[in-house]
């Protein structure tokens, strides 16, 4: 993957006085700071990251901010950002996140400029980039997002399409995850995207932890599609929540749309309806989500065999989960327990 479409890469470290990272083997975080930066945005990055850790309690990321000139950085808050760390870091960086900034709601806004174009250039190829937000257009300028799926803020979404054309932007999601390019929807929803990164990189249960330590879901049902502007639902009849509650406690089992309509005394296609407008998706593709997720934490946490997760985790068969999991995850059940299970644990 190539970091930019334009620009030499071969003299982005010349000028680097010093390491900004510690070098001591934790994956590198470089969240890049533009004038106009939403501040709740940047801080995630930093929370959640910072926030995960190994059992023994070693922390596994180190993140840094950094500027495309270092000093003082407008927010879009009432103070401003010092900011010691330049352009270099991101020749570092093994994780590059590009928060929104109030500027790229501005029409015509030129979402490079010279210093953040020349910053880019710095960064190393296979480098996983990532977005919160509007930070997409940033991404889109600089031709990363080129032929790629992406998401951005719902109230952007026209002015993002218009102006790249060659983007398939998607508003039905939280996040999408492209190869080692990765967009998030609005702010809160960078919060879902570094979940998935630290869920990607050491597993659900270090995923969760952080979750946990955070106070916010492991994973969020839906998409930004529950966020939009609708009008306000019949109190008592819209909630599926019952319905769902009942479909946890039975992943084990078939579980039928008819079955769920039922919970709410509701048609199938009434709950459909409102199913799709409260969470965000079909009732089947969020039964599916909810598999795929039970069976990540059995893969990586007990010693039932993958014959067995699959019953338990509603699949039937080890090869209907092994489907859906290569399907959703990219790997196989055998796979991903190997890649985050204990290694003092014995797989089966």
């Amino acid at each position: 993957m190539s970091a930019v479409t334009t620009g030499p890469m071969a003299n982005m470290c010349e000028d680097r006085a010093m390491a900004v990272f510690a070098g001591d083997g934790r994956h590198r975080v470089a969240v890049l700071a533009r004038d106009g930066v939403l501040p709740f945005e940047l801080s995630i990055v930093h929370r959640l990251f910072g926030q995960a850790r190994t059992a023994a309690g070693a922390a596994l990321y180190e993140v840094v901010t950094c500027a495309p000139v270092p000093g003082d950085i407008r927010t879009d808050a009432d103070f401003t950002l010092s900011v010691t760390h330049g352009p270099e870091a991101l020749a570092e960086a093994d994780t590059v996140v590009v928060p929104g900034s109030d500027v790229d709601r501005e029409p015509g806004t030129d979402y490079l400029g010279p210093s953040l174009t020349a910053a880019l250039t710095r960064i190393r190829p296979g480098t996983r980039i990532a977005s919160i937000c509007t930070g997409s257009f940033v991404l889109a300028a600089a031709g990363l997002l080129a032929g790629r799926r992406a998401t951005t803020h719902w109230r952007s979404s026209a002015r993002a399409r218009e102006r790249f054309a060659d983007v398939t932007f998607d508003l039905d999601v939280l996040y999408t995850d492209d190869d080692g390019v990765l967009t998030s929807a609005g702010a809160a929803a960078g919060i879902d995207l570094c979940l998935h990164m630290i869920r990607t990189d050491h597993g659900a249960a270090v995923a969760n932890e952080v979750a946990r330590g955070t106070v916010v879901p492991p994973h969020r049902e839906g998409g930004q599609a529950q966020y939009l502007n609708r009008p306000i639902p019949t109190p008592g009849i819209s909630s599926t929540g019952r319905a769902r509650e009942w479909a946890l406690a039975n992943l084990h089992r078939p579980v039928t749309l008819r079955e769920l309509a039922a919970r709410e005394s509701t048609s199938t296609r009434t709950f459909t309806r409102r199913f799709r407008d409260e969470i965000g998706t079909s009732p089947g593709r969020w039964l599916i989500q909810q598999r795929v997720e039970r069976a990540r934490g059995l893969l990586e946490r007990t010693d039932l065999s993958i014959e067995e997760i699959a019953v338990t985790a509603g699949f039937g068969t080890a090869g209907s989960m092994r489907l859906h999991l290569q399907a959703e995850l990219g790997v196989s059940p055998s796979a991903y327990r190997t890649t985050f299970r204990g290694r003092d644990r014995p797989a089966r």
